[in-house]
């Protein structure tokens, strides 16, 4: 006869279920940036695409400043939304905006564009919160399960996500220069065409997302009874939105993501315009902003691998912002190349140095939001849209009555602010960091105590 223990054995399963539950984190990191590389390699070409397409009443110009400002407004609400939702719906239901765009820019209209524009703001500001919220919420659910350091997963799942996501602009890139080579940008059938390829690219990246794991931050606003008013609802959605802003560490920070939304802004509004068409001519932009993605992929992606912590980010940052400031300094001195191997090489490094930059900023702003902010994701990363899409939306509408040289010397400030900040943060985190520690290690001794205790009073009473 089998002993109970024999019994036992043979009843329990090879695999456990928790170990099965362990692959699935990295595996929703490798779908989550599959999914988004589709959808915006198709977006992104189609925003580089927008000013030279639709130019009649600059419809192009004017549908991207609506857009972005209402990706502003939206970002201001997406917290509750995201939290309603839960991230993985929030980033399924982001989609539809980006296809509606492209599907505008079929039959482009003021009657078409503008609404789709209006909605794209709206599903930018639900998908981009749900994604910072799922990554971070993967990371964190990793490191826990592998008992791994958490600062480390979180730069990694980070570095992946965006290094997959920056490559969008060389492949999306090569998608428009494939299919308008000939330079019949401005053509009916060349334009259908493309547009008709992203919509395809955009249904396939929805479709990849529909495969993620639902994550348990689906949250109510607040406990509700029949008796709370229209008022209190507002009350409770309107501390939501503040709340954050009422935390010195994110007050530190929001100038680092000002700068970024205006670097990023920068590239695609003003350097394309003003340094690269002019040595390299037209066909030379998608070149320029391919070594460009191609830089900002590389970057992200051995970014994220050296992140392990706010020390880590501090200094990775700070390479980003010496490098770009490398370029401003470039462009203020007077940059002018008329003839020889400079004029391709020079703007083309540039590109390179804005994109390791960009690469930077991603990775590290998200890691360090995920890394600060665990106990409210959704609100710091509404705020990091909020900040970043209206400095993207100032740049799109004054664009035209700046110069470059005012353009670099605010960035030039932003930057040297935002760096400042950034040191300051680092300073009071570690400060606030180190005490933790040290009352949680205590606290685990503590707990620690106990637990044998009472184990080996256990063991006695079962005669083990």
């Amino acid at each position: 006869m089998a002993s109970l223990n024999d019994r036992d054995e043979e009843e329990a399963p090879l695999v456990s279920s928790d170990f099965l539950k362990k692959k699935n984190h990295t595996r929703d990191v490798h779908i989550l940036s599959s999914a988004f590389l589709f959808v915006f390699l198709a977006y992104g070409a189609a925003q580089n695409l927008e000013t030279t397409v639709n130019t009649q009443g600059d419809l192009g110009t004017i549908s991207l400043g609506i857009l972005y400002l209402s990706f502003t407004f939206f970002s201001l609400f997406a917290s509750p939304v995201v939290r309603f939702l839960g991230s993985k719906n929030a980033v399924v239901l982001g989609t539809t905006g980006y296809w509606l765009f492209i599907a505008a820019n079929l039959m482009p209209t003021w009657y078409t564009m503008v609404p789709a524009s209006v909605y794209l703001g709206f599903a930018a500001s639900i998908i981009w919160v749900g994604q910072g919220t799922y990554l971070t919420s993967a990371a964190c659910s990793h490191a826990l399960d592998h008992y791994l350091h958490e600062g480390t997963v979180i730069g990694s799942f980070n570095g992946e996500f965006w290094g997959m996501l920056a490559s969008h602009q060389f492949v999306g890139n090569l998608i428009s220069l494939a299919i308008l080579k000939d330079g019949e940008e401005g053509s009916t059938t060349g334009t259908t065409l493309l547009f008709t390829v992203f919509l395809c690219c955009m249904t396939l990246g929805t479709i990849l997302m529909c495969f993620l794991s639902k994550r348990d931050n689906k949250r109510e606003l607040e406990p509700t009874n029949s008796s709370a008013s229209f008022y209190a609802y507002l009350i409770s959605l309107l501390k939501l939105v503040v709340t954050p802003l009422l935390d010195v560490r994110m007050l530190l920070i929001i100038p680092l993501i000002a700068y970024s939304g205006l670097q990023q802004a920068f590239v695609s509004a003003e350097f394309t315009k003003e340094v690269v068409k002019p040595e390299l001519g037209e066909p030379g932009i998608g070149g320029a902003m391919a070594v460009y993605g191609a830089f900002d992929a590389i970057c992200s992606l051995t970014a994220g691998r050296l992140t392990s912590g706010l020390s880590s980010i501090t200094w990775i940052v700070s390479v980003g912002a010496i490098l770009q400031a490398i370029v401003y300094v470039w462009l203020l001195l007077g940059f002018s190349i008329t003839s020889g191997v400079g004029a391709v090489i020079y703007p083309l490094l540039m590109a390179g140095m804005l994109g390791i930059g960009d690469g930077v900023l991603n990775t590290q702003l998200n890691a360090l939001l995920g890394i600060l902010f665990k106990q409210d994701m959704e609100g710091a990363f509404a705020q990091l849209k909020v900040w970043q899409s209206a400095s993207i939306a100032v740049v799109f509408f004054i664009n035209s009555y700046i110069t470059l040289q005012a353009m670099v010397i605010t960035l030039l400030a932003v930057l040297c602010i935002s760096v400042a900040g950034r040191l300051v943060l680092k300073v009071k985190s570690e400060k606030l960091f180190n005490n933790e520690v040290i009352t949680l290690s205590a606290n685990w001794e503590r707990s620690f105590s106990g637990v044998k205790t009472n184990s080996q009073v256990g063991l006695i009473g079962r005669g083990a």
